[in-house]
């Protein structure tokens, strides 16, 4: 077997990586992924959790609010003031809500929108506007999420309380339009736009409950539960040159789930 081959085609060494929600769940493992694959990661979040941080030279660390326009783009001057490209841009951060829909507060509803889909327009209208300045070309990839194209089956949450909110949904329904809608808009400046819609992850730390796991499990085709794991080869992937003529499109990792 030619392994050059395999490492030519997915070479992520030396590319350059801006990450949002860096310490959380699924943002320390893709991280971990790029710094394994040798690239250099600027790793952010509106706070950093250092229980979620490796120590490696490879990861930089730094706070970064993607609500706060100013926020992002001296965080992305950091960037450049190290590095004279971006290769890819990683929108992980994201929120929900828990309460009822009878009960929802409007600033929570606020709140979700504010990063989830805000924040997501934010960095990409920001590095947009660098690599125009800079000339070099580049890659997104937004997180979306099953419940972007499908509703939550509430019958699940037997012993669950964070059930999934509308407005979660509906913000991630909209990041995977806006996916589409930058991927024809940014093709001129060769920038690739892409997402990962994720299924059902399992959270090791704060499990959900016996009931739930089982119930979704019995919902998926393929009986279980996503893991972080899991989602990692698909974002590796967008990023690499392997993904150089896919843009626009929305990979949904979720074991069958929205087949339904």
């Amino acid at each position: 077997m030619n392994k050059g081959y395999l490492d030519n085609l997915f070479d992520l060494a030396n590319k350059v990586v801006l990450m949002t929600g860096a310490t959380g769940q699924l943002g320390f493992e893709v991280c971990k992924a790029f710094e394994k694959a040798g690239s250099t990661v600027f790793a952010t979040d509106k706070a950093i959790n250092t229980k979620k941080v490796i120590d490696s030279k490879q990861v930089k660390y730094f706070e970064m609010d993607i609500t706060d326009k100013a926020s992002i783009i001296q965080g992305m001057d950091r960037v450049y003031a190290e590095y004279d490209h971006l290769d890819v841009l990683i929108n992980n951060a994201g929120v929900s809500c828990f309460e009822p829909y009878e009960e929802r507060p409007e600033e929570s509803f606020d709140w979700v929108m504010d990063v989830n889909l805000k924040g997501t327009f934010l960095c990409i209208q920001a590095y947009a506007n660098e690599i125009k300045e800079k000339k070099h070309d580049g890659s997104i990839i937004n997180i979306g999420s099953i419940y972007g194209l499908i509703s939550p089956d509430f019958r699940i949450y037997t012993d669950c309380k964070r059930m999934n909110s509308e407005v979660y949904g509906a913000t991630k329904a909209a990041v995977i339009q806006m996916t589409r809608y930058f991927a024809v808009h940014l093709a001129r400046y060769g920038i690739r736009v892409n997402s990962v819609s994720p299924g059902g992850i399992f959270n090791t730390e704060s499990p959900q409950g016996e009931d739930f796991v089982e119930n979704y499990s019995y919902r998926c085709p393929m009986g279980r539960m996503a893991n972080c794991e899991e989602m990692i080869g698909g974002i590796l992937y967008l990023a690499s040159s392997a993904a150089g003529y896919t843009t626009g499109q929305n990979l949904v990792i979720d074991g069958g789930m929205s087949c339904w």
